[in-house]
């Protein structure tokens, strides 16, 4: 009790609020060429150093209490205290998707807050590698990460990026590790699948697919995107259109001319995901044949190919083999994080897979936005309860930040 003892005093006995204002305006103030400004935010740093020293003489562990008060709400500050006395661990490593986790269109402008920017920029400080885990292609996670954190940061050796949801890691500074291609793993067969359908996917095409849809440029991965605003019913309309379609392909790729392969690929795979199994049926494109009734070679196959829906945005073809846990496991294996506890934050399956594992292998914590996916928030909510609202991931880095520190005095 000593420990949440001293929280209260610190959140009652001191003006932490101001003290965290002064923090942030010292952190994330803008560069500019101008001498008044510069006199301002210098008298803002003296300020927040007087405010500081009263904490730290205030305390026997005065720093850490003054950095806590810093950055972290009372609220904050005390999950941090909940969540190191149930696992007695500092996390020593980030694991972060992008697309509405960390930026958000709808809340953020699609940009990464200056906010969050720079709390990325003191875990990298204080030596906590951060693996960026999205379904994007390596080239559009690379352009931002560079344009959101700095080149030093990106090369520095202890940031990796999981790109195409596991497809590949590449971490800038580890020689011949930098970049391992995890497909390059599969077997001919499933390469041969990827690469039939991949060859045939727009060419074979019905016309209007082709005018309304583009390929996203994976170096494995199959995405069909559309060629309107994500989320808008012409998107929606066409993207459900393209899973269909995929699903045909993919179901005569795998067993041949002649046979059943688009019945059996959308039985297995209506079966396998309510949403796809939704969208077939609103298509009346449901089928009469049974799961049972699909040959065990060819249900052996689809179990090792995942088809994805995201309504309005993309439909997609991947490998259950290569998911973001395989290559979160491989990004941290690169950086050298031999006993990982992770924060791992997302709002889709392919997230919520990386939760569980860590869960299930007590290696990190979950934590979501308020309009994850309905399976998504039930995990984070059965387990540490850490969600945040919409374009707010920095509450929970504060979260993060602040157990960190309090992990420290032990």
């Amino acid at each position: 009790m000593e420990r949440y003892d001293a929280l209260y005093r610190l959140y009652d006995e001191f003006d932490a609020k101001t003290l965290r204002a002064y923090q942030d305006f010292v952190d994330v103030f803008p560069p500019v060429d101008s001498r008044v400004a510069l006199e301002h935010w210098q008298s803002a740093s003296d300020e927040l150093e007087r405010r500081k020293d009263e904490v730290r003489d205030g305390f026997d562990a005065g720093e850490t209490y003054a950095d806590v008060a810093a950055h972290a709400t009372r609220d904050q500050a005390f999950t941090a205290l909940d969540l190191y006395s149930k696992y007695g661990r500092s996390v020593n490593a980030l694991v972060l998707d992008v697309d509405e986790t960390l930026r958000s269109a709808g809340g953020t402008d699609n940009e990464i807050p200056r906010e969050t920017l720079n709390l990325l920029t003191e875990f990298h400080e204080k030596g906590v590698p951060i693996v960026v885990c999205t379904g994007q292609t390596l080239e559009n996670v690379k352009g931002f990460a560079i344009q959101g954190l700095g080149n030093e940061i990106v090369h520095s050796g202890t940031v990796s990026i999981v790109y195409e949801a596991g497809t590949g890691v590449f971490t800038p500074g580890h020689g011949a590790e930098t970049k391992r291609l995890l497909f390059e793993e599969l077997d001919d067969e499933i390469r041969t699948v990827f690469d039939t359908v991949r060859s045939e996917v727009l060419s074979s095409a019905p016309d209007e697919l082709r005018r309304c849809t583009h390929l996203q440029g994976n170096e494995f991965n199959i995405t069909m995107k559309p060629n309107f605003e994500t989320g808008s019913s012409r998107a929606v309309e066409v993207i459900d259109r393209a899973l269909v379609y995929q699903i045909d392909l993919l179901g005569e790729t795998v067993v041949g001319d002649g046979e059943d392969g688009s019945e059996w690929a959308r039985a297995y795979y209506a079966d396998s995901d309510p949403e796809i199994r939704g969208v077939l049926e609103a298509a009346d494109g449901m089928p009469k044949t049974d799961v049972s009734e699909i040959p065990a070679d060819v249900r052996d196959t689809f179990d090792r190919i995942d088809v994805a829906y995201y309504e309005g945005d993309a439909a997609e073809i991947g490998s259950r083999e290569l998911n973001k846990v395989v290559g979160v496991e491989a990004a941290l294996d690169v950086l050298g994080v031999d006993e990982p506890f992770t924060l791992v934050m997302g709002d889709s399956k392919s997230d919520l897979r990386v939760m569980q594992w860590v869960d299930e292998n007590d290696c990190g914590i979950g934590a979501a936005p308020e309009h994850a996916s309905r399976d998504v928030l039930n995990h984070v909510i059965q387990t540490d309860e850490l969600v945040f609202d919409r374009g707010k991931a920095g509450d929970v880095l504060r979260t993060v930040y602040a157990l960190n520190r309090l992990a420290r005095l032990g």
